[in-house]
């Protein structure tokens, strides 16, 4: 499962005797994002969010949001991509305030298509380590997700293992699963690979990667998971928080995970994360919520609700996630999976990687 969703419109206002609220049908959204979206008006303050964040993780928060502060939240869910172009169609007519997505490579792109504006917040600065926000203040992060290693236990001894780029040995011949080059989180993983070792370097890492594959690459995180279950691989290379639900519904299932790059380069993380759109009918509201999300007040919620990495590091993590135990990061600024995701994908259809 991807953090899309089909689009929908929610609108959680303020829960007071006095709110009358009138809903009204309305056309769809947006005939790329296709579904439909429902008005809710009422009496008090609001701020509107699209988001490519799956509304079970997001709901909640929002509902709490206006319960704490008042303000009412109107969000839109859908694919990343259809929001973006739906934000630059609408230009200085959009009433969006806030983009909430996953990947700073979405993030960046937002960014260059001038959709976002740059915030001034000592909160968002003082939560947000500097790795995981634009260098220009246009998006923060707002959790952490790790790409790491994954393997069968019975199969594989985890003193075999230890960076993406051992992937590439002829060891791994006939062992390694790998999700589809399509997907931006690969994407993200290998412009930081051009960052550390350069292009060169970085497309034989990949073709070693592809020489050495199990089977054709798959279209899921969950299913790359459960191929290594099933022994149709011995190895891949997945986000930690797709092992966290597989493991929250059986403790013992039959994959582990091991922390990639410790020596070297650290593991390569990513973020969901969020800005303020470049013409928000409401940016300081857009940017209390913001600042509401990355606060400790919400962070455990917004990380632990899928098994993600609060970004402020003054949030205690618990649960499974705190069972995986510490490692080091990659702090390669994430704005760099972003400025070289073309140069990433254009080397991996080199490289063969589908």
């Amino acid at each position: 499962m991807t953090d899309q969703q089909r689009p929908h419109t929610r609108l959680w206002a303020l829960g007071l005797l006095t709110t009358t609220l009138v809903l009204s049908a309305c056309q769809p959204t947006d005939p790329e994002a296709g579904g439909e979206s429902v008005t809710v008006e009422s009496g008090g303050e609001r701020v509107v969010v699209y988001t490519s964040r799956q509304p079970h993780l997001i709901e909640p928060l929002f509902e709490r949001y206006t319960n704490e502060t008042g303000v009412s939240v109107e969000f839109t869910s859908a694919n990343e991509a259809a929001l973006i172009e739906r934000m630059a169609a609408e230009g200085e007519q959009t009433p969006a305030d806030v983009f909430i997505t996953v990947d700073a490579g979405n993030l960046w792109f937002a960014s260059e298509r001038g959709l976002l504006q740059p915030l001034d917040s000592e909160i968002l600065e003082a939560a947000v380590p500097d790795s995981l926000q634009d260098t220009d203040n246009e998006w923060f992060g707002l959790s952490v997700r790790a790409r790491t290693l994954m393997y069968h236990p019975d199969r594989v001894d985890p003193s075999e293992l230890s960076t993406y780029e051992d992937l590439a040995d002829p060891k791994w011949a006939g062992r390694l699963c790998l999700r589809t080059s399509k997907k931006v989180y690969n994407q993200s993983l290998v412009a930081m690979l051009i960052e550390h070792h350069g292009e060169e370097k970085a497309q034989e890492i990949v073709e070693g990667w592809v020489a050495n594959l199990a089977t054709d690459p798959f279209s899921s995180d969950t299913l790359l998971i459960e191929a290594v279950a099933a022994g149709q691989c011995d190895v891949a290379i997945a986000n930690t928080y797709y092992l966290g639900r597989l493991l929250a519904d059986d403790p013992d299932y039959p994959v582990a995970l091991f922390w990639a790059n410790q020596d070297t380069t650290g593991v390569h993380v990513n973020i969901s994360g969020a800005g303020v759109t470049r013409h928000a009918p409401r940016p300081e509201q857009g940017q209390r919520l913001i600042e509401w999300l990355a606060s400790e007040n919400a962070q455990a919620e917004f990380a632990g609700s899928n098994l993600e990495f609060p970004v402020n590091p003054n949030v205690p993590i618990d649960g499974i996630v705190a069972e995986w135990g510490e490692f080091e990061a990659d702090d390669v600024p994430l704005v760099v999976a972003g400025e070289r995701q073309a140069q990433a994908v254009r080397l991996m259809d080199r490289a063969g990687y589908r």
